[in-house]
């Protein structure tokens, strides 16, 4: 597929848009910062995430589509569907699936993560990943319709509901991945093994190497024995402004 004009990518802009450069594979995304723009966190879960070349993915809550956009570069997994509630959101991840000309392996479905076992047949992905909402409903919210809220709030999901969802999703054996935050970790344990989502390998995620972790990555298996690798930390910056040499090759620069 030929590569789209200047005049062609402007075309595929709403108010307020703009078209941002992934620094991989000649990838780009659409993005609305007004609305909500993705993070760290997002890049992070791509790189930590693995599928397969036959591997079917599932995102759950995929934003503007940054996981499975990131993951068709870094992986061979052979087609991603991903899963919006924000009909904006999703429409905009759809232009940026097209301005990439991604359409034959990324389908963006809209719709409520609460109902993934009336859109699709269970057990019918080898991988599902999240990058969910951090905070509960109550804590810090103020307007429960904003589209930043949504993202950060468990207003349209809980994490109980997440795993139940994913825990449907995905085939015995298959895995499922996710990005949080640690000071929920002893919770985010208990509800992975009541789903029977075994961790198998965690990484903490430290800002610098001398304060607290604030991010937590997990890899779990859907029906695996209880054994987990806690693998080294992750550190996000050697000084202000500054990349430690792991995050550039996360990022691709």
């Amino acid at each position: 597929m030929a590569a789209m004009t200047e005049e062609e990518k402007k075309n595929l802009l709403k108010p307020n848009e703009r078209i941002d450069d992934l620094q991989r594979s000649h990838l780009e995304i659409i993005q609305n910062p007004q609305r909500f723009s993705f993070g760290m966190d997002a890049v992070l879960l791509s790189g930590f995430a693995k599928a397969g070349k036959e591997d079917r993915v599932l995102d759950l809550g995929t934003g503007t589509g940054i996981i499975p956009i990131l993951m068709s570069a870094k992986t061979q997994a052979e087609h991603f569907t991903a899963l919006e509630i924000q009909p904006e959101s999703a429409d905009m991840a759809r232009r940026s699936v097209r301005l990439n000309g991604l359409e034959k392996r990324i389908e963006i479905v809209t719709g409520d993560i609460r109902e993934a076992g009336a859109l699709f047949a269970a057990a019918s992905f080898d991988v599902v990943t999240s990058n969910p909402p951090y905070m509960t409903s109550s804590h810090g919210l103020v307007n429960p319709k904003d589209a930043k809220a949504i993202a950060r709030h468990e207003i349209c999901c809980s994490l109980e509901e997440l795993v139940l969802a994913a825990e449907k999703m995905v085939r015995p054996g298959g895995h499922f991945y996710m990005v949080h935050r640690p000071f929920r970790l002893a919770e985010i344990m208990t509800v992975l093994g009541r789903h029977h989502l075994e961790p198998k390998r965690m990484r903490l995620v430290y800002p610098y190497i001398d304060r607290e972790p604030n991010m937590v990555l997990l890899d779990c298996v859907r029906g695996a024995n209880a054994r987990i690798t806690v693998e080294k930390p992750l550190i996000v910056y050697r000084e202000p402004g500054k990349y430690t040499d792991e995050i550039y090759e996360i990022y691709g620069y």
